[in-house]
């Protein structure tokens, strides 16, 4: 995801540099980062996907409300491909 950052940021809606800014649980808009039930992380991982051998969910608190979600969606498999590829 890191990788990708930009080209995340581009389908994940407008505006998202007023929201992204790194204050109030929101990482910078040209930052990446991870953590487990990290709220101010790019991506959040929970707990559970941690303990459960890195098998379950990701969030991906980027996107904001008027992203298209299809987009969203086709991005987010593009990367994950692209890593199972490499």
């Amino acid at each position: 995801f890191e990788k990708n950052c930009m080209e995340h940021i581009a389908v994940y809606g407008p505006d998202n540099d007023q929201r992204l800014t790194g204050l109030h649980e929101t990482q910078s808009i040209d930052k990446f980062s991870w953590g487990i039930a990290d709220r101010g992380a790019s991506v959040r991982v929970p707990h559970s996907f941690a303990k459960n051998d890195w098998k379950g969910y990701l969030e991906d608190r980027r996107p904001n409300s008027q992203g298209d979600p299809y987009a969203i969606a086709s991005r987010v498999l593009k990367t994950i491909a692209e890593a199972d590829e490499a």
